[in-house]
């Protein structure tokens, strides 16, 4: 059933779903692995999450098209709740209350909470996850141990050495891979459409290593810096490796606001994603926003209970289903069924992968979070725009990302309540002989919002003129203004101003005197 009750065939339109599920998880795997490493959590838990958003989430959610699993957005949170839990277990508890809190959430029908936040600060919190994403990676991409910035800034000589040859050698060559599969000459061809550029990067990167191992021992990439990833023989030994989440951290306060952290940037980045993809369905369908959050809610509460890391609709993994071909939600179920069968059988090749080249994959995430373009459009818009942006990012970078966002939102609602300041009404002078007339007529929507302009525009009014103030062509006035605008007409008098209201009602004026 679709979300307008229609009844989907999904044998139907296989032929197309059958491809398309299959590159979208060629997307996705490089991806789960490399927001694992870069959430500092195992890199088994990205392709859990991968598998529950694709087997569980994409049958629950309304969308059609829409793909859930590991997001970037949330490798802050991940590493910053690892940080303030300590443990993993305790981190996967608070993933668990996180899907709780979004299945509440969609029961409260909220659906509409990313309406309230300001693009400004949103793009400021992907940016600034774009620019941390790629200052956490350059050691990885560098194959350095994980003390390279302090060792570098201490020691130059010493930092440097840390750095691995052959790693840096395959980090470069797979991020000039992924920087030439995105130019507009190679993506003429219809290979680059289907086949995407980060599978041929880790491909390669195999390759390479291998080739290192038989000719040029010393650049070979150790165990160290490869992929690590359990080896399962059967469904029945995953039960052995997975990670269950540590009920007994529920006593620690922490916990409590890394799931509200959780469940909040989740859920605006969902509702992002998800509006992105509808814009992109050629059928033109609409993904009801509550079943979204409950269904990611579920989806949090599975991978947190089976040791995945938090998950959201990406839209990455959306846009390559759509533009694949992708005519229903069974291609989203066939990439995380590809995904479960990738851990089962082929373990042990995706333990080849060095971590170089999923690094390389990262920054060029982290790249397109953050991209110049972004930051000179802001400014072209202007300074309400800008300015909320930029601060967000520089909260995020100086604090944490909930502290970060909350500055970000109180500056952007400053700007958003300047806005509604400067137009609640339309302003005319008349120059007569006995005194000057001046008439305010109210525009269309007047709310509580506007009554700080209009009480300010009324307080500066000259002496000795005649005010009139016209609602004719408003259709709502809220109470607060109403209720200024009659205290105005009450005192006006001691400027020897006459105040004439047409079409404006009566409201009572507390007496103070």
């Amino acid at each position: 059933m679709t979300e307008r009750g229609e009844r989907v065939n999904y044998l139907a339109t296989l032929g197309k779903d059958f491809p398309s599920g299959l590159v979208v998880f060629l997307v996705a795997l490089p991806l789960c692995l490399g927001i694992a490493l870069a959430s500092g959590a195992p890199l088994f838990a990205g392709i859990i999450t991968g598998v529950v958003g694709g087997v569980v989430v994409a049958w629950l959610s309304g969308s059609q098209l829409s793909v859930s699993g590991p997001a970037a957005g949330l490798t802050v949170i991940v590493l910053n709740g690892l940080e303030a839990l300590q443990t993993y277990e305790a981190f996967l508890a608070a993933v668990v209350l996180a899907g709780a809190l979004q299945i509440g959430l969609g029961l409260l029908r909220a659906g509409v909470i990313g309406l309230y936040f300001p693009s400004s600060v949103i793009k400021g919190m992907l940016a600034a996850i774009g620019l941390i994403l790629i200052i956490q990676q350059v050691p990885r991409f560098m194959g350095a141990n994980e003390t390279f910035y302090s060792t570098l800034f201490s020691d130059v000589t010493a930092g440097l050495a840390s750095m691995h040859t052959g790693a840096l050698l395959i980090g470069a060559i797979s991020l000039a891979i992924l920087i030439l599969w995105d130019t507009p000459a190679v993506k003429k061809f219809k290979v680059a459409k289907s086949v995407p550029g980060a599978l041929i990067a880790v491909l390669l990167s195999i390759g390479l290593n291998e080739l290192f191992k038989a000719s040029f021992p010393a650049l070979a990439v150790g165990s160290g810096n490869l992929v690590s990833l359990p080896v399962i023989g059967s469904l029945a030994e995953m039960g052995g490796v997975l990670s269950f989440p540590d009920l007994g951290a529920f006593a620690n306060p922490q916990l409590y606001v890394v799931a509200f952290t959780i469940a909040i940037v989740a859920s605006l980045e969902t509702l992002l994603s998800v509006e992105a993809i509808d814009k992109l369905d050629p059928h033109k369908r609409r993904t009801p926003n509550n079943r979204e959050l409950l269904a990611q809610g579920v989806g949090n509460m599975t991978a947190g209970m089976l040791g995945g890391l938090p998950m959201t609709a990406v839209i990455v993994r959306g846009t390559a289903n759509v533009t694949s071909g992708a005519q229903t939600k069974m291609s989203a179920f066939i990439h995380g069924v590809f995904l479960l069968l990738s851990v089962l059988f082929l373990a042990n090749f995706l333990n080849l992968i060095p971590l170089s080249a999923l690094a390389a994959v990262l920054l060029m995430v982290g790249y397109k979070l953050t991209k110049p373009s972004l930051y000179k459009q802001q400014i072209k818009i202007g300074a309400e725009q800008f300015i909320p942006f930029i601060i967000t990012i520089l909260a995020i970078l100086f604090t944490d990302l909930l502290v970060g966002i909350c500055v970000g939102l109180v500056v952007g609602v400053f700007f958003i309540l300047k806005a509604n300041y400067k137009s609640p009404y339309f302003f005319h002078k008349e120059e007569h002989r006995e005194r000057e007339v001046i008439r305010i007529k109210l525009s269309e929507h007047v709310s509580f919002l506007n009554k700080a302009s209009i009480v300010l525009t009324l307080d500066h009014l000259p002496h000795n003129s005649h005010v009139i103030i016209d609602g004719e062509n408003s259709e709502y006035i809220d109470y607060d203004v109403l209720e200024a605008i009659q205290e105005f007409k009450k005192t006006a008098h001691e400027r020897n101003i006459f105040v004439e209201l047409l079409n404006i009602k009566e409201v009572a004026v507390m007496d103070v005197h």
